[in-house]
């Protein structure tokens, strides 16, 4: 029995320590499942941490998009068009806050123009075209893009306007097709300054009259919207200012924003350089002569490839270019005349038609209004002298060729001297060049006398009593 209440009291001591061995399990296996957790928690903490940041990246650099500026201060031509397209469309991709077009100009193609207008008009960017730095104009073709801006601004000692069309090529339209380009011109400019909300009327004076006027006096006219004496300045009076574009107001907000300067890249600038007259002129020339040598002397095959290479590229740059074609003519009668000189005994008159004929078409070969796209006579003068040298030279020496006795051949043996190795009469034979020939002769010729060749017929000699 004792036993028995032994063990009720066993039990009942051994009651406690089972349920202390229980709480103690549980505490453990919490304690796991807390440091079981924690890593996935902290992990989970870490990525959304990071995707938070990501973004906010995002969104700060969507925000701050930059404000970039495009240099511009050459003709307008196709290149300048695909430079300023481009780049507008870049800004739109990079959100860009707004595109500054630092424009000096005097003006250029209207076909390039218009694909710059048409490309600023809509352009989802805002775009600032500002006429800088002081000293810079934009004049002709300049005047339609620099209205066509949502912002046209000007720095100090610049100026505007003469806006007036005039035709490629140095010819004459005549009284009726002038008036219609011309009302083509007022009328598309006219669209322009309606649009942007500027001087209708001045704009309109721009191209019939030809009109310029200086920065100030285009601010007071409504022509420009300010006047800025850096780029600093321009985006400080832009910041907080409100434009009114196709999709509604909008607020400019460029203080702080990164700078962008845009310039044209490599083969931008290589085909800008081929635009150049003189470049044009020195590549038309280089042609011409890899030709003209390569005709003269068949075969030399490294003039004839760059001759033509240089055509080619003369060829891309003239059609860019306001070109006399009178000059043209001229330039390639003067390349015949150097040809002739080859064929013809002339005394060196036909080379001299030639030079002239060449001066005169290099000094008629570009017709540009406003005095830009002129060839500069330090480039002219040098290169006419070299060409018309070379083409003399070569001329020349090609002349000489062509009545240069024969030294080889049947023909070379015609005036070589020998002697009668028996009497001639009619036949006999004679020691030449070193070999004995049978020979023929009209008078006799005895044997020892020296003779001359006049003749050869197969392998027979027709020769004569040499003359003393």
């Amino acid at each position: 029995m004792g036993g028995y209440e032994a063990d009720p009291g066993a039990s009942g001591a051994s009651s406690p320590g089972s349920q202390i061995g229980v709480d103690l399990s549980s505490r453990e296996s919490g304690e796991k499942m807390r440091k079981r957790s924690c890593p996935k928690l902290f992990f989970a903490v870490l990525l959304f941490s990071g995707f938070l940041l990501l973004m906010w990246e995002a969104f700060a650099q969507k925000a701050a998009g930059p404000v970039m500026v495009l240099h511009v201060d050459s003709v307008i031509n196709p290149v300048t068009a695909e430079f300023i397209d481009e780049n507008l469309k870049r800004a739109a991709t990079k959100d860009a806050a707004l595109v500054v077009v630092q424009l000096d100009t005097p003006g250029g193609l209207d076909t390039a123009m218009r694909e710059i207008v048409k490309g600023i008009l809509n352009s989802p960017v805002p775009v600032a075209v500002y006429v800088a730095p002081s000293g810079a104009r934009a004049a002709s073709a300049g005047v339609f893009i620099t209205l066509a801006a949502d912002v046209a601004a000007m720095a100090p000692g610049t100026n505007i306007g003469a806006a007036h069309p005039v035709a490629m090529g140095g010819k004459d339209m005549g009284d009726e097709m002038a008036k219609k380009v011309e009302n083509d011109a007022v009328a598309y400019i006219q669209s322009i300054a309606t649009r942007r909300n500027r001087n209708v009327q001045w704009a309109e004076q721009a191209v019939r009259k030809s009109v310029s006027i200086a920065a100030e006096e285009a601010l007071r006219l409504d022509v420009i919207d300010l006047v800025a004496k850096d780029l600093d300045d321009l985006l400080s009076q832009l910041h907080g200012g409100t434009l009114l574009r196709d999709s509604g107001q909008m607020i400019l907000e460029v203080k702080g924003r990164p700078v962008e300067h845009v310039e044209m890249g490599w083969r931008q600038r290589v085909l800008n350089a081929l635009s150049n007259p003189n470049v044009a002129y020195i590549l038309l020339m280089i042609g011409l002569a890899g030709l003209y040598f390569e005709l003269a002397h068949p075969g030399s095959i490294f003039p004839g490839v760059i001759g033509g290479i240089s055509l080619i590229l003369a060829f891309y740059a003239l059609h860019t270019l306001p070109i006399n074609y009178a000059g043209v003519m001229l330039i390639l009668l003067g390349i015949v005349f150097f040809i002739a000189e080859l064929k013809v005994s002339s005394y060196g008159l036909l080379t001299l038609a030639g030079v002239v004929s060449l001066t005169l078409g290099s000094i008629m070969l570009f017709n540009a209004p406003g005095g830009y796209q002129k060839l500069a006579w330090k480039v002219l003068i040098p290169t006419v002298l070299a060409v018309s040298g070379f083409f003399a030279v070569v001329a020349t020496l090609a002349f000489k060729a062509y009545v240069r006795k024969p030294v080889a051949g049947s023909r070379g043996m015609i005036g070589e001297k020998g002697n009668a190795m028996s009497r001639i009469a009619p036949r006999g034979r004679v020691f030449v060049r070193g070999e004995i020939w049978d020979a023929v002769s009209e008078e006799p010729i005895e044997e020892g006398e020296q003779v001359e060749v006049t003749g050869i017929q197969g392998l027979i000699l027709q020769v004569r009593r040499a003359s003393q």
